[in-house]
């Protein structure tokens, strides 16, 4: 179980002139002490505050942790009690855990800005959908400032859960960032201290969701080219259920993540490859979300 941060405690001091007796007991009236408790309050840092960091920072803020954020072009709304920094580093400078949650074009160079300011005591979690190598790579440039560091996998569409989404977890900071959070009752998964198994577990199971998802786009569109789109919803049920709203989930995620889920397959071809897999279905998949991105 995790251990409860020891509380610094102020008490009034004792004086003996302050004791008073009961004249119809034996037993001194002492003085009552009054214990003064100062809440430690936990830092986060959020580098990125996109559509999955924005949720992030407002839901944490609600349960009391202090968050400090930093995003270069933010668009989202936040919380009042959330503190914009001026830039990376500044936002994690004093943070006890910093959530990088940007861009996964983005997170080498991020990891590379904020290593300087970095210390032991600190927890670095890599949030974003990379290859289990890009992970190492991060963790590799991280390594002599001593921070604990997590590989972590969000599994499941952060809209509407937010800081509730399932997270599966690896790397050496793991079990430190599980404690940390422990008392905010959060979704999280400790797989392993080995970097990458987290990001390596979510892009296999993306070879088959993202690889049905575009089945389906692919299927629905060309029953609709000919005039038989009840027929091809027929067959696509006959497979994987009699629900026409998962045939549609399927498409309109497609859509509306298109670009957040052509990154991600760009993560599993390149993990593919890694291991001489040819990647045919997974690039097939990734060619379905950018034909989709640019028809929206």
């Amino acid at each position: 179980p995790p251990q409860t941060p020891k509380i610094p405690k102020k008490t009034i001091p004792f004086n003996p002139k302050k004791i008073q007796f009961n004249p119809n007991s034996n037993v001194p009236n002492y003085p009552t002490y009054h214990t003064i408790s100062t809440t430690i309050i936990m830092k986060i840092a959020i580098l990125g505050l996109g559509e999955a960091g924005s949720h992030f920072a407002n839901d944490l803020s609600k349960k009391g942790v202090q968050i400090i954020g930093f995003d270069p072009n933010l668009k989202k709304n936040l919380d009042s009690s959330v503190v914009l920094a001026k830039s990376n580093p500044a936002a994690a400078e004093k943070a006890d855990i910093i959530l990088s949650v940007n861009l996964s074009t983005v997170s080498e160079t991020v990891a590379r800005e904020v290593a300087p300011i970095l210390n032991p005591k600190q927890i670095y979690v890599e949030m974003n959908t990379i290859s289990p190598q890009a992970k190492q790579l991060i963790f590799n440039i991280l390594e002599k400032t001593g921070v604990q560091y997590v590989d972590l996998a969000i599994m499941a569409p952060v809209p509407p859960k937010g800081i509730l989404t399932p997270f599966w977890v690896s790397g050496n900071g793991a079990k430190a960032f599980y404690e940390k959070l422990a008392h905010l009752n959060l979704n999280i998964k400790v797989l392993s201290d080995q970097v990458g198994e987290a990001s390596k577990l979510k892009l296999l199971r993306s070879i088959v969701y993202k690889g049905v998802a575009a089945v389906v786009c692919e299927a629905v569109e060309a029953g609709k080219a000919f005039g038989l789109e009840p027929y091809i919803r027929e067959q696509i049920k006959s497979i994987l259920g009699q629900e026409d709203a998962l045939i549609d989930r399927f498409i309109e995620g497609s859509v509306t993540h298109a670009e957040r889920r052509m990154h991600e397959m760009e993560a599993v071809v390149s993990m593919l490859k890694s291991v001489d897999i040819q990647p045919f279905m997974s690039q097939a998949a990734h060619h379905n979300l950018h034909k989709l991105l640019k028809s929206v």
